[in-house]
C-alpha cells in the first residue's frame, strides 16, 4: 500500500519501506512515517488485527514504548533519532540504540523489553544510495501487510517538525543482551578446541564483530573482513550473493593451504540473512546453507518440527522433510509469512527463504544471520569433512541441486508474471511444462526443476530464481526467461 504526497512516496514491501536517499528517503518523509506510527500504535482498530485475533500474538498498548535501533548507513543514526523525537512528542516512550546494530538485536529488543513495536533504520541488501524503515511487531518479527497497512493508513501531508531537542531520546545497549541470548543458542563445547579457522565477512554491515566475539570467547580462530564502517560498502551492494563475495574468496584462496578446517561465513547489511564459502572459495548459498543447518539440527541436535519455507527456496526442503517425516508448509515469499506460521503453529523447527534469511526454533521469529554463522561453524567443527565435502553428500543423498537468480529489470515486470498467469506455457525453454503453481508469481515446474518470474515488491525489477539438477540447464532456462521478459512473448 503507498500513499503519494507531490512526486514523493512511502511504500512498504516485503519487508518494510526503502527508497533513495534525499529523493524519497528524506527526513520529512521519516517524520510522515513517525507521525503515522503515533497515531496508529494507540488506534482501536489496532487491538482487531488478526496478528492478535488469529495468530496469537500478545497486543501491548502504545504506553509499552517502541525500540528505534540503526544501521551503518549514511545518516541512519541522525534518521533514526528524528523519527524517534516525532514519536516522543506523542507521548510514547522510546529507547534508541546507543550504537548500530543488527536488525535481530532490535528484534530481540522488543521482546525482551515487552515493547509495542521495533523501528530499525535500514535498507538491508540494497545499495548504499538508499536507506529504509523496517517495523518488528511486538513478538519480534517482520510486521504483515496489515500492520504497515495501518500505518500508512495514518500518513498525513506536511513536515512533522520534532520539539523534543536533539540528543534528547534515552540511549541503550541493545547489542549486549542480544548476544547473550545468541549464547544460549549455542553449544560452546563444539566449538571450543576445534581445529576449524572461520572467515567472517561483514560487509561493512552493523553485524561486524558480533560473530567474532562469541568466536573469540571459544578460542576458536577466526579472521574478519569488510569489519569497518563504510556508508558505499565498498562499492558493492550489501547482499551476501557470489557476485559480492570476491573479498571472501581471496581471504580463503590466501590461507586456505595453511589451514585444515576454513570456512567463510558472510552476513548482509543489516545481520539478518546468511551464506557461506568453504574451503575451496566455492558459493555456499542460501538453499544449501539451509540444509546443512537443517540436517545439523535434526540428526546432530536430536531436534524435530514443523518447517517453514518460502516458494521460492530449494525442492531438497521437500525430500528432506519426506526423508525426516516432518511436516513443510509452504508460503509466498516474505517472512512476515514465516512469522504467521512460527506463531500459530508453535512448532516450527526452521523457516527459511531464498534470500537467505532463517529462523530457528528457541530464538524470535526473526531471520538472523548472526546466529546461523556459529551454527555453521558448529557443523563445521562436528565433522572431521570439510565443508565441501559435507554440501557434497547432501546431493549424494537428495541428488544434486544448482540455483541461480537473475533480477532484470523491466518496466511491465507486473504484466510479464499476469501475461503467464493467464496463459501459462505448455513447453518452455524446450522443455515439457509439468504444473504451474503461482503462490506468489508464477513457477513453471519441469521434469527436473522449476523457473519461476516474480516482481519484486520493494524494487522496481523482475526476478527470476531457476533450479534444476544441471547447472548448464539453469543458465539456459534464465536466459530464455529473460528474453521471454523483454521481447514480451
Amino acid at each position: 500500500m503507498e500513499r503519494r504526497s507531490g512526486a514523493e512516496t512511502v511504500r512498504f514491501g516485503t519487508d518494510g519501506w526503502r527508497g533513495v536517499i534525499a529523493r524519497e528517503f528524506t527526513f520529512e518523509n521519516v517524520g510522515r512515517v513517525a507521525a503515522a506510527t503515533a497515531r496508529f500504535l494507540p488506534s482501536e482498530d489496532r487491538k482487531e488485527l488478526s496478528i492478535y485475533t488469529d495468530w496469537g500474538a500478545e497486543y501491548r498498548s502504545a504506553e509499552n514504548g517502541v525500540v528505534v535501533g540503526y544501521d551503518m548507513r549514511f545518516l541512519s543514526r541522525e534518521f533514526a533519532h528524528h523519527f524517534a523525537r516525532v514519536l516522543f512528542d506523542s507521548g510514547i516512550p522510546i529507547v534508541v540504540s546507543d550504537k548500530p546494530v543488527t536488525t535481530p538485536s532490535v528484534s530481540y529488543a522488543v521482546v525482551d523489553r515487552r515493547a509495542a513495536a521495533g523501528i530499525v533504520i535500514t535498507a538491508s541488501h540494497n545499495p548504499p544510495i538508499y536507506n529504509g524503515i523496517k517495523y518488528k511487531a511486538e513478538y519480534g518479527g517482520s510486521a504483515p501487510e496489515e500492520v504497515t497497512d495501518g500505518v500508512v493508513g495514518y500518513l498525513a501531508e506536511g513536515n512533522p517538525v520534532p520539539r523534543t531537542p536533539e540528543g534528547a531520546m534515552p540511549e541503550v545497549d541493545l547489542r549486549t543482551p542480544y548476544l547473550n541470548r545468541i549464547r544460549s543458542l549455542i553449544d560452546p563445547e563444539r566449538l571450543k578446541g576445534s581445529p576449524v579457522h572461520v572467515v567472517v565477512d561483514s560487509m561493512y554491515g552493523s553485524a561486524q564483530g558480533y560473530v567474532a566475539e562469541i568466536l573469540r570467547e571459544n578460542g576458536v580462530s577466526h579472521t574478519e573482513i569488510r569489519a569497518r564502517r563504510d556508508p558505499l560498502f565498498g562499492g558493492k551492494k550489501p547482499e551476501p550473493l557470489e557476485e559480492n563475495l570476491g573479498p571472501l574468496r581471496a581471504v580463503i584462496a590466501s590461507i586456505g593451504k595453511k589451514t585444515k578446517g576454513l570456512l567463510g561465513v558472510v552476513t548482509d547489511g543489516d545481520g539478518d540473512r546468511i551464506s557461506a564459502m568453504d574451503e575451496k572459495g566455492g558459493f555456499i548459498d542460501a538453499h544449501r546453507t539451509f540444509a546443512l543447518i537443517f540436517r545439523y539440527l535434526v540428526e546432530e541436535r536430536g531436534m524435530r518440527g514443523a518447517v517453514v519455507t518460502s516458494f521460492n527456496l530449494t525442492d531438497m526442503a521437500r525430500d528432506m522433510c519426506e526423508d525426516y517425516g516432518l511436516p513443510q508448509i509452504v508460503v509466498p515469499i516474505g517472512f512476515k509469512h514465516h512469522c504467521e506460521q512460527i506463531l500459530k503453529r508453535g512448532d516450527v523447527l526452521i523457516a527459511a527463504e531464498e534470500s537467505g534469511s532463517i529462523a530457528i526454533r528457541g530464538h524470535i521469529p526473526e531471520r538472523d544471520g548472526v546466529l546461523c554463522s556459529l551454527l555453521l561453524t558448529e557443523i563445521a567443527a562436528s565433522s572431521d569433512k570439510p565443508m565441501s565435502s559435507l554440501v557434497g553428500s547432501l546431493f549424494e543423498r537428495y541428488g544434486p541441486r544448482f540455483y541461480r537468480r537473475r533480477d532484470i529489470h523491466v518496466p511491465e515486470r507486473l504484466e510479464v508474471v499476469e501475461r503467464l498467469k493467464e496463459d501459462p506455457p505448455e513447453r518452455f525453454g524446450g522443455r515439457s511444462v509439468e504444473s504451474v503453481e503461482t503462490l506468489d508469481g508464477v513457477k513453471l515446474r519441469f521434469a527436473r526443476g522449476w523457473l519461476l518470474f516474480r516482481a519484486s515488491g520493494t524494487e522496481p525489477i523482475l526476478r527470476l530464481y531457476c533450479e534444476m539438477e544441471r547447472e548448464n540447464d539453469v543458465f539456459e532456462l534464465l536466459g530464455e526467461a529473460e528474453r521471454f521478459a523483454r521481447e514480451g512473448n
